[in-house]
């Protein structure tokens, strides 16, 4: 179900806004801002989280399996496992470390000018696009691996 959610937004956001608009979301009234900015916490909070659980959940399995070494390693008939889930974790360090600091200044989560909240949205972009081409490749490692394709 995480995969789901995690690539589904990935997605969704690429159907959505096919794009890129250097717009900010309006201003609105003070009890509207505060329903949508806790709408948009739990819904940033769920795709995020959801990243963690896919990880956690995939490493697990081949911890059990006893493949997590070789498919971290690259090694064995885990290796194109292993070449999904470094790439799973690159898209989860850019959706950490990079999408979602400046995604919190372009929704006003987190104090930040017009201008740097403008050069925020290119950035979030850029970055929500990365994660959408690396979620194919992901994908298709992932399923390439499970059904022993070498």
């Amino acid at each position: 179900m995480a995969v789901v959610v995690w690539i589904g937004h990935n997605w969704s956001n690429v159907v959505q806004t096919p794009f890129y608009r250097p717009a900010l979301p309006a201003d609105p009234d003070d009890a509207v801002r505060e329903v949508a900015i806790a709408a948009s916490k739990r819904e940033h909070g769920i795709f995020r989280y959801a990243s963690l659980i896919v990880l956690t959940t995939g490493l697990f399995m081949l911890w059990r399996r006893g493949d997590v070494v070789d498919a971290l390693t690259l090694t064995g008939p885990s290796a194109i496992l292993g070449a999904g889930i470094w790439v799973a974790i690159i898209m989860l360090l850019n959706l950490w470390g990079v999408l979602w600091p400046h995604q919190k200044k372009v929704l006003g989560f987190v104090q930040a000018t017009r201008d740097e909240r403008l050069a925020c949205t290119r950035i979030t972009f850029l970055s929500s696009r990365i994660n959408t081409v690396l979620a194919t490749a992901a994908i298709v490692l992932m399923i390439a691996g499970a059904h022993a394709a070498v």
